[in-house]
């Protein structure tokens, strides 16, 4: 398995190295522990080179002795098959020390984020993310109303200390109304990604370390997901995660790309590192449900793949008439995998912001080398690595949150959004 890819950086290590400080001021991703292993490898592979020649040279000329007439017994060959044993001697030390530095240029690989793109604005950190284009100030709400979890409660459609108390905190339990607008809003988004030509796939829940490793999860944010180690399975924190790796190690035809999938699931995540952040409400949980939309396509196609990716996304709250805004993450606030990444933030009344509710990101080659994806086209030698890019379509949980602040009447009542009116069977909550 490869990650970055290890020629690259031995070949353009200045201009990998300078790529990655695009991520972070400080010296986090530095290369030269990799590139110093790569150079001692490649030093013992050349000994080892040179090693398994005068065996091969040793074991021809003590057949050819011995053809001649050379006594098999005699000093000569005597002296020519110690040699030849301590040269497999030596061999054989240095086949460990090569395995050993091999696992470790690997384990610093994975460690590695994706490569920004060129076109990525550089910038520390969220606060230099750039804004592409906002949609919806006509259904701003028009009355100041409250916020989302004590409209939940006031309308009896959530239980927290209910919850809590069969699980721990950050779990909640929808109740009612509430239950039946989540599974409206599950099945609203997964019709209206069919429709624009994704399939749907229901992937297991409980995947491997090698699916997580695959797709960047592993091991840089272990501490993040919960997981069953008896079993060496872990809670999907996403479903891009199953349903990327479901052609993980495959040669796919090139006839078959674009592949595009979408996927309802419960998520799983612990938020390290998130504490008392958004302690209330259905903001920051660890147990959330989310429509996940994932692309394999020619590496040609990416971009425009992409563009399409984040349309998908936006109509979903264009649909829902929820106001939003798209932003473009700049280098400091890309995640680990992705090379170019925008994300939807739908507008909260109740903090008056915008809050994340999609990330649609490109990957490029970055999973497809850890997973091992590759395609052929026909003609052509060899084989290509795919691209991958992955979006929420939405996440459920922030949706309904958005929808109970900007759809709050004045009477304490909720109206439901039109699309989901069939859904539902109601208008109001």
């Amino acid at each position: 398995m490869s990650v970055l890819d290890l020629k690259q950086i031995r070949e353009t290590p200045d201009t990998i190295q300078a790529l990655l400080n695009r991520r972070s001021a400080s010296d986090e991703y530095d290369l030269t522990p990799i590139l110093e292993r790569d150079r001692t490898t490649r030093e013992l592979e050349s000994v080892r080179t040179e090693l398994q020649a005068r065996s091969n040279e040793i074991g021809k000329l003590i057949g050819q002795k011995i053809k001649s007439g050379v006594d098999p017994k005699g000093e000569e060959i005597k002296g020519l098959k110690e040699e030849g044993n301590r040269v497999k001697t030596k061999l054989s030390e240095l086949e460990p020390q090569e395995k050993q530095l091999k696992a470790e240029i690997e384990a610093l690989l994975l460690q590695l984020p994706n490569l920004p793109s060129e076109s990525t604005p550089i910038g520390k950190d969220e606060t230099e993310n750039v804004e592409i284009r906002k949609w919806g100030d006509e259904f701003l709400p028009k009355i100041e109303g409250l916020p989302h979890w004590e409209i939940a409660e006031r309308l009896g459609i959530l239980e927290v200390e209910r919850a809590v108390k069969i699980a721990q905190s950050r779990f909640i339990a929808l109740i009612g109304a509430g239950a039946a607008l989540e599974r409206a809003l599950i099945n609203f988004m997964l019709d209206q990604q069919i429709a624009a030509g994704y399939l749907e796939v229901m992937p297991p829940v409980l995947i491997n370390s090698a699916a997580l490793q695959g797709t960047g999860q592993l091991p840089k944010f272990a501490e993040e997901s919960f997981n069953v180690p008896e079993d060496d399975l872990w809670l999907a924190p996403t479903a891009e995660v199953p349903v990327t790796n479901l052609y993980s190690g495959e040669i796919l035809e090139a006839e078959i790309l674009p592949i595009k999938h979408c996927a309802f699931t419960p998520c799983f995540r612990r938020e390290a590192g998130s504490y008392g952040k958004d302690t209330r409400g259905l903001i920051r949980l660890h147990q959330f449900n989310k429509v996940e939309l994932v692309k394999l396509v020619h590496p040609e196609t990416s971009e425009a793949a992409h563009q399409q990716l984040v349309e998908d996304a936006e109509a979903i709250l264009q649909a829902l008439k929820l106001p939003y805004r798209v932003l473009e993450l700049c280098t400091g606030d890309l995640g680990f995998g992705a090379t170019k990444c925008y994300d939807l933030e739908v507008w909260m009344p109740s903090s008056n912001s915008y809050r994340e509710i999609s990330s649609c990101s490109n990957c490029w080659d970055f999973q497809a080398r850890r997973a091992n994806i590759r395609f052929k086209e026909k003609g052509k030698k060899g084989t290509q690595y795919v691209h991958t890019l992955n979006g929420s379509g939405l996440a459920i949980g922030r949706t309904m949150a958005a929808i109970l602040e900007n759809y709050q009447q004045a009477d304490g009542t909720v109206k439901i959004p039109d699309v989901l009116q069939p859904y539902l069977k109601r208008d109001i909550l």
